[in-house]
């Protein structure tokens, strides 16, 4: 991001709790000073991100409300209908990985600063999720576990290695966050030893006699991270279970999964006084997805201990079209339990590619998507990567929305952070979905109705061509444009 770019960002006309908010002045470091007016009745606020433009969530218009009329087949239409609402939002977010905080930790304190500022406050793009991992993944610098090898009683169990990088960089942003994060963690494996193997890579399966002592280590971690003042709303049982990995990895099939949760995780958890935190089941890809859910929500004695299941984007790395459908066939199958997206990245790293829009229209068409078929909150990978795609101990390396080049010291904002901003900067925790469709399919749109009234509807437009629509919400239309591969969010 050049430095014209980063002072177009902080002073863009920006939105928090989707109240009208008007730059007053610019102050130091070009931090803006906000004065607050509400929408007033009929408003309707346009903010755009624009290909090949210096448009990056910046407002783009002001229109009223008009009385509707009936749209002709010729026409594009976004038709809102508020009486209609589904799930409830719990918050939209990214990962702190070991080499998150790592690179963090290079960057000046202004730069430092920025960054937080940039994720995790509402002249950002309002951040309130949080995951990390229980002790190493691919995105450490090496692997870890925090106890010694052989310690099946947990004697050793020490978080004192995350204390250097990891925790520090959790503790601002929850600081800026404040009472809405929603903190999350997921292991990647369990120690060599609970596997019968000499390390944690390329999968194996938990072995039955470490079965409680490794449920033991999930709520050793609530407990020292709670005490170091992180407050932690649950956790996912294992990342990507059918996935054998080169990094660390560890394989349960869904009656396995089924399992350890009802016979050893859930009951730890309650006797440990930890039955009000949250388990996440499955963590993998949308494509396998219905038969895990099937498996361990139609067990009583599981389900019980499952908030709802947690999904990623990769089985798309096949050329597959993502698979949508699985998502609403467990949101009508199981609808007391959640979807959670709990990890999404464009992978195959590039330095030459920072700017590549359709990474960015990735993001925009699987959280529409996610969205429009119940998922509850959204969970991006690293948050921050530096020049390398890394650090990553076995080379896998990825794009993060934000980048720092260590070298230079400078932050460089990629396309995905302003498509995931159009969406976390304006739906806020606890806002309602709201029935939104499209007459045409070049246009894919979501709507959501915040507490305090207000509602934003995300519209993106992957063709070369600019599209004129009509945003239709009961009596009332605007009509509006949107340019060739953009995204927009309309707030009123």
């Amino acid at each position: 991001m050049t430095y014209k770019y980063l002072i177009l960002f902080f002073a863009v006309v920006t939105i928090a709790s989707c109240s009208k908010k008007t730059v007053k002045e610019t102050a130091v470091n070009n931090a803006p000073i906000i004065e607050e007016t509400p929408l007033l009745k009929d408003e309707v606020e346009v903010f755009s991100t624009v290909k090949d433009s210096d448009l990056k969530l910046t407002l783009t218009g002001n229109y009223k409300f008009e009385a509707a009329i009936q749209p002709l087949e010729t026409e594009v239409a976004i038709f809102v209908n508020p009486e209609k609402t589904f799930q409830t939002m719990l918050g939209i977010g990214g990962a702190i990985t070991d080499a998150s905080a790592v690179v963090f930790s290079k960057l000046a304190k202004d730069k430092q600063e920025e960054f937080i500022q940039a994720y995790y406050s509402d002249e950002g793009i309002g951040y309130t999720i949080i995951r990390t991992s229980i002790h190493s993944s691919d995105f450490s610098p090496e692997s870890f576990t925090y106890i010694e090898e052989g310690d099946a009683e947990l004697i050793t169990f020490s978080i004192e290695r995350d204390k250097q990088f990891r925790i520090p960089l959790i503790k601002k942003a929850i600081n800026v966050i404040g009472n809405d994060v929603v903190f999350y963690a997921s292991p990647w494996s369990p120690p060599p030893f609970m596997k019968g193997r000499k390390d944690m890579l390329q999968g194996g399966k938990l072995l039955p006699e470490f079965q409680q002592s490794w449920a033991n280590y999930y709520t050793k971690f609530i407990k020292a991270y709670e005490a170091e003042g992180i407050p932690v709303w649950g956790v996912t049982i294992q990342n990507e279970p059918m996935a054998v990995q080169r990094w660390e990895s560890c394989i349960y099939t869904a009656e396995e999964e089924r399992d350890f949760l009802k016979n050893y995780l859930g009951p730890t958890f309650e006797r440990e006084g930890y039955g009000d935190k949250n388990i996440v089941v499955w963590d993998h890809n949308r494509d396998l997805i219905s038969h895990r859910a099937n498996v361990i929500f139609d067990d009583p004695e599981a389900a019980k201990y499952a908030w709802g299941i947690g999904f990623h984007w990769y089985e798309t790395w096949t050329g597959a079209e993502p698979n949508y459908k699985n998502l609403q066939n467990i949101n009508d199958s199981f609808p007391t339990k959640n979807l959670l997206f709990t990890e999404g990245c464009q992978e195959a790293f590039d330095a030459n590619d920072y700017q590549r829009w359709s990474n960015a229209e990735r993001y925009g068409n699987s959280m529409i998507n996610d969205f429009n078929n119940g998922t509850v909150g959204w969970t991006d990978w690293n948050v921050l990567l530096d020049e390398t795609g890394g650090p990553n101990h076995v080379q896998n390396f990825c794009f993060a929305p934000i980048h720092a080049d260590t070298q230079t010291g400078e932050l460089i904002y990629t396309p995905s952070y302003y498509y995931i901003g159009h969406f976390s900067k304006f739906i806020k925790p606890g806002a309602k979905r709201v029935s939104t469709t499209s007459s045409r399919s070049t246009l894919e749109s979501t709507t959501f109705l915040n507490e305090n009234g207000t509602m934003a509807t995300v519209v993106m437009n992957r063709t070369a061509n600019e599209i004129l629509y009509k945003l239709i919400v009961n009596e009332k239309e605007v009509s509006l444009k949107i340019p060739a591969h953009a995204m927009q969010t309309i707030t009123y």
